[in-house]
């Protein structure tokens, strides 16, 4: 059950309501760049956006975007009933190891080809994500890997009392 009060976007902002399920993946050409441990561990203009109904973009990188050791393959896998398996990554920076805190899915169910060879990372555990020089605000829950951005309005998936949306 969707919320009662959905946010109207003001021009040049889209509501996640507005975005479809099963999920889009969009081309991105805006600068994206993540900050862990004092260091860019990547930054691209070549990055995709995933937008499902209720949750603000997930933003997928493609893997060159990393510098070379900040993801570190690790056991464990999830299922997702739109993208398929995801396997993990520890995402290592400036000395710092986040553990689980990027993902890829290697064989991307059918649709949901482009993400392949490209990996998202949940916002809220890195020091700093940035959308074309915008700090994203994290998705509420620890979850989702959703990026809240000034071009997004919600209300979002993810913080207390929204688990039936």
């Amino acid at each position: 059950m969707p919320p009662a009060t959905r946010v109207t976007p003001a021009p040049g902002q889209e509501s996640v309501w507005d975005y479809p399920r099963p999920p889009r993946v969009e081309r991105s050409d805006e600068e994206v760049v993540v900050v862990l441990g004092g260091e860019v561990i990547a930054r691209t203009r070549s990055g995709l956006r995933v937008l499902e109904t209720s949750h603000p973009p997930a933003y997928y990188l493609p893997y060159a975007s990393f510098v070379d050791g900040a993801l570190v393959p690790v056991g464990g896998t999830t299922y997702c009933e739109f993208k398929g398996t995801a396997s993990y990554f520890d995402v290592v920076g400036g000395g710092r190891r986040v553990a689980r805190a990027g993902w890829t899915y290697r064989q991307p169910s059918p649709g949901y080809e482009p993400i392949l060879e490209h990996v998202a990372v949940m916002p809220g555990l890195m020091d700093r994500c940035t959308v074309d020089g915008e700090v994203v605000e994290p998705q509420a829950g620890g979850f989702y890997g959703g990026w809240i951005t000034s071009r997004v309005v919600g209300p979002f998936k993810g913080g207390p009392g929204t688990v039936g949306w």
